[in-house]
C-alpha cells in the first residue's frame, strides 16, 4: 500500500514482497514490477476486509510527520483511485466491445446498413452504446439521410455542420429545424409554421425556464445554418437530393438562395415557415434547380405574400420541366398564375393550394383537356377564401363529362364555406349546384372531400375589419378562425376583390396561351 502512494519503497511493504514469475508460474515473464506491485494492491480486495484497509491508511497517516504530508497522502490515495477508476471503465467498455463483436450476429457492412435507415437521433445513442457501434456509426452512409428535426430547438449550427462532414460523398438527404406536429396526410391542410413565440404550447416547452441567454443561443439555428452546402466549392450541395427545412425562423431570403444556388441536384424541396417571399424562392429555383420533381411551399404568413408574378411562374414552369407534385399553401395567389403553373407543367400529378388566397377556381375551366392539368392525380383547395361554388360546380361537371381521367384525390372543404357567385361576403354552406352525389356514382374511385361548417357557424366577418399598414391592398382585413386542435389560422383579403373575379376566366388554347397582368409595370407573355 505504501508503495503506491509513496514514490519510494518504504519498509512497510517489505513484510509483503511482490511475487515473481518464479514464484507464480502462472503469471507472464514479461510482468513489470509495477504489474506485481499492482497485483498485490488488488489481491487485497480478496485477502483483507474493507475495514483492514482502513486501518492500514489511518495508521499511514499517523506515520506522517506533518499535517502537510497526511494532506499529500490523502491526494495521492484520490489520484491512486481515480486512475483505478478510469483504467477499469476503459477496459470493461473495451471487453464489452470485444463481447457485442463477438456476440453481434450482423457483419459491419449489414450494421452499417441497419444504421443507415435509423433517424440521426436514434443514431447517436447507437454510436454511445459501444466502440464497436460507434465505429459503424460512423460510416459515411449513416449519414446519407440527415434527419434533424426536433420538436423543440435543440440543434445548432454545428451539429449541421457536422453531421454533413460526416456524410462525405454520401450526402443525400437534409431535414433540418422545427417540426410541432407529425407530417399532416395528403387533403389535410393543418398547419406546420412553428414560431418560438409559441413554443410554450409544445411538450411544456418554454423560452422562461431559467437558463442563461447563451445557453438558448446554443439550441438555434442561424441563417448561415446552411452554408456548410455551398463550402468546399459547393461539394456538398452538390451530392444533395433532398431538402427539407421547417420553421427556422433567423433564415432570410439571401441565405436560402445561396444555399439553392450549391444544390443543382435537387429533386425535393419542402420549405415551412421560413421568412422569404415566394417570388425570390421560386426564382432561385428555376435558376438553379432544374431537376426538380417536388416543391411544397407553406408560408409564415398566410395570405400576406403576394410576391409571385406571372414571370416567374414563367420560367419557373420553362426551367423546371420535370415538376410533378406542387403545394403552394397560404400563398395570394391568383388564378391565371396558378393556371400558368398547372398548365405549364407537363408532368403534374399533385396540386395543393390549400390556404390560398385570391383563388375562385377560374383557372380549373377547360383545364383537363388538352395537355397540361390532364394528368393530375390529387387536387387539394382546401381553405381557400374566395373558391367559388359555381367553379367548383363547373369543375366537377367536367369530371363527370369524363376529363381528369387520372384523378383520384379532390379536396374542396373549407371552414367558411364556398363564395356565392355575386359577393364573396356571401358563403355556401350546402350548395345545391354541386354534383357530389353524381361524381361518386359515375367515378366511384374518386376520393372526394367537400367538408363545410353547418349554417351559421361562419364568423361575422363585418366584425374581423382592421388597418394594416404594411398591406400592399387598400382596406385590408383580418379573419381569424380556430382550427380544430386550436391552432390559430390567419386569412387576409381585400376589398379590391372584385378586381380578381375576372383573373383566370380567360380562354386558352392547348399549345400556348396569353397571361394579363393587372399591374402596369409588366407586360404579356406568351408560354409556348
Amino acid at each position: 500500500m505504501d508503495t503506491l502512494l509513496h514514490p519510494s519503497p518504504t519498509s512497510s511493504m517489505a513484510k509483503r514482497p511482490c511475487p515473481s514469475s518464479s514464484e507464480n508460474p502462472n503469471l507472464p515473464s514479461h510482468f513489470s514490477q509495477m504489474d506485481h506491485l499492482l497485483l498485490s494492491f488488488l489481491s487485497l480486495a480478496d485477502s483483507s476486509p474493507p475495514v483492514s484497509l482502513d486501518l492500514s491508511f489511518d495508521r499511514l497517516l499517523d506515520s506522517s510527520p506533518s499535517d502537510a504530508d497526511q494532506s499529500l497522502l490523502i491526494d495521492r490515495a484520490h489520484n491512486l483511485g481515480s486512475l483505478l477508476l478510469r483504467a477499469a471503465n476503459r477496459s470493461a467498455r473495451k471487453r464489452a466491445s470485444l463481447h457485442n463483436s463477438i456476440a453481434w450476429a450482423l457483419p459491419p457492412d449489414l450494421t452499417i446498413k441497419v444504421f443507415s435507415m435509423l433517424d440521426s437521433q436514434s443514431l447517436c445513442y447507437a454510436a454511445a452504446t459501444c466502440w464497436m457501434f460507434n465505429t459503424c456509426a460512423m460510416d459515411p452512409l449513416c449519414y446519407e439521410n440527415i434527419d434533424l428535426t426536433t420538436v423543440v430547438p435543440k440543434v445548432n449550427n454545428a451539429v449541421v455542420s457536422t453531421m454533413i462532414q460526416r456524410a462525405g460523398k454520401s450526402f443525400r438527404s437534409l431535414k433540418l429545424g422545427i417540426v410541432p406536429s407529425p407530417t399532416s396526410s395528403p387533403g389535410s391542410c393543418q398547419p406546420l409554421v412553428y414560431t418560438i413565440r409559441n413554443s410554450v404550447d409544445v411538450s411544456s416547452f418554454s423560452w422562461n425556464e431559467k437558463k442563461t441567454r447563451q445557453g438558448k443561443e446554443s439550441s438555434i439555428l442561424t441563417r448561415s445554418c446552411l452554408y456548410p452546402l455551398s463550402g468546399d466549392n459547393g461539394a456538398a450541395g452538390a451530392l444533395l437530393r433532398r431538402l427539407h427545412l421547417y420553421n427556422i425562423e433567423r433564415m432570410d431570403n439571401t441565405s436560402l438562395c445561396v444555399a439553392l444556388a450549391a444544390c443543382p441536384s435537387l429533386i425535393d424541396l419542402e420549405i415551412v415557415g421560413l421568412h422569404v417571399e415566394l417570388r425570390q424562392t421560386l426564382m432561385s429555383v428555376s435558376s438553379n434547380c432544374h431537376m426538380i420533381e417536388r416543391l411544397f411551399f407553406e408560408s409564415s404568413k398566410t395570405g400576406r405574400d403576394d410576391s409571385l408574378k406571372s414571370p416567374t411562374c414563367v420560367d419557373f414552369v420553362n426551367n423546371c420541366p420535370n415538376l410533378s407534385s406542387l403545394s403552394l399553401r397560404g400563398f395570394k395567389l391568383h388564378d391565371y398564375k396558378i393556371r400558368i403553373l398547372v398548365k405549364g407543367f407537363r408532368k403534374l400529378k399533385y396540386a395543393d393550394f390549400s390556404t390560398s388566397y385570391s383563388i375562385t377556381g377560374t383557372f380549373l375551366r377547360n383545364l383537363g383537356s388538352g395537355s397540361g392539368g390532364n394528368l393530375l392525380e390529387v387536387l387539394i383547395l382546401r381553405d381557400c377564401m374566395h373558391l367559388k361554388e359555381v367553379e367548383v360546380a363547373r369543375f366537377l361537371t367536367a369530371v363527370i363529362a369524363g376529363d381528369f381521367k387520372f384523378l383520384q384525390y379532390i379536396d374542396i372543404s373549407n371552414r367558411e364555406g364556398l363564395a356565392s357567385e355575386g359577393d364573396w361576403y356571401q358563403r355556401s354552406y350546402n350548395s345545391s349546384i354541386i354534383p357530389l352525389k353524381q361524381v361518386l356514382e359515375v367515378r366511384p374511385n374518386i376520393c372526394l372531400l367537400a367538408e363545410f361548417p353547418s349554417e351559421g357557424c361562419f364568423i361575422d366577418i363585418d366584425h374581423m375589419f382592421d388597418s394594416d399598414v404594411n398591406s400592399e391592398v387598400s382596406l385590408p382585413s383580418q379573419l381569424s378562425s380556430h382550427t380544430s386542435d386550436g391552432s390559430l389560422l390567419m386569412s387576409s383579403s381585400e376589398s379590391s376583390y372584385n378586381s380578381d373575379q375576372g383573373s383566370g376566366n380567360e380562354e386558352y388554347q392547348d399549345s400556348g396561351f396569353v397571361i394579363y397582368e393587372e399591374s402596369s409595370d409588366e407586360v404579356d407573355f406568351l408560354v409556348v
